[in-house]
């Protein structure tokens, strides 16, 4: 299997790389981002881009892949609707555009959120463009596409949030998923289970296609 992965140096990104790194089931990952993981690897390979409104320049980098691994994202805490969508609705869909026509047998991994608004007409901003988003993507000529809506995500292997309030978050709360995975498993998952998860849905699909932070966790155990 062949992988694209956005949003790689990311923690989420982060997890999924080191587990397509890991698989036997991955042959090659490209990943595609503003900048370079730093990682080096015989599977790996690095394209660095600016404008991700327009992929067009390197579509010949993006032709003949099984499945993309779409983490990239940001916060919206301090973010109007406008400057959030630029960056949640219209990037991933510049990208997921342009792989669904080179690439029609793909498999899309979307990591959205936990209380996504697929109804697009809450309260809430970041949900309703997060389900504005995932509306479109499941619109989109793929094989097949998913959702991933993780709630708290416990990053491992030493991968951390590139986000300075996030990094700090962490290592406050980092004592506790213990006590939280045994009192509320299906609303913790970690970092490696999303990228395991991620592969086994591009392997052998999965069950709906939007998959809460349980439906994680199970994919992810899945043989």
């Amino acid at each position: 299997m062949k992988v694209i992965l956005f949003g790689a140096t990311g923690m989420v990104g982060q997890g999924a790389l080191r587990e397509c790194l890991l698989s036997p089931d991955v042959e090659s990952v490209l990943t595609i981002g503003r900048s370079a993981t730093g990682q080096r690897h015989a599977k790996l390979r690095e394209v660095t881009h600016a404008d991700f409104t327009d992929f067009t320049p390197i579509e010949r980098d993006l032709n003949r892949f099984d499945a993309c691994f779409f983490s990239l994202g940001v916060s919206s805490a301090g973010m109007n609707e406008a400057a959030y969508t630029r960056v949640t609705y219209d990037f991933t869909l510049a990208a997921a555009s342009v792989l669904a026509r080179l690439n029609p047998r793909m498999t899309f991994i979307y990591v959205s959120g936990a209380g996504t608004d697929e109804s697009e007409h809450g309260r809430s901003m970041w949900a309703r463009v997060k389900g504005k988003t995932e509306n479109a993507l499941l619109r989109l000529p793929f094989k097949a596409a998913y959702m991933f809506r993780p709630g708290a995500i416990q990053a491992l292997h030493g991968i951390t949030s590139r986000t300075g309030f996030y990094r700090a978050l962490y290592v406050v709360i980092a004592p506790l998923f213990p006590l939280a995975k045994a009192l509320f498993p299906d609303a913790v998952t970690t970092t490696e289970k999303i990228g395991r998860a991620m592969i086994n849905a591009a392997k052998r699909g999965a069950s709906k296609p939007r998959l809460e932070t349980r439906d994680i966790n199970a994919l992810a155990a899945a043989n």
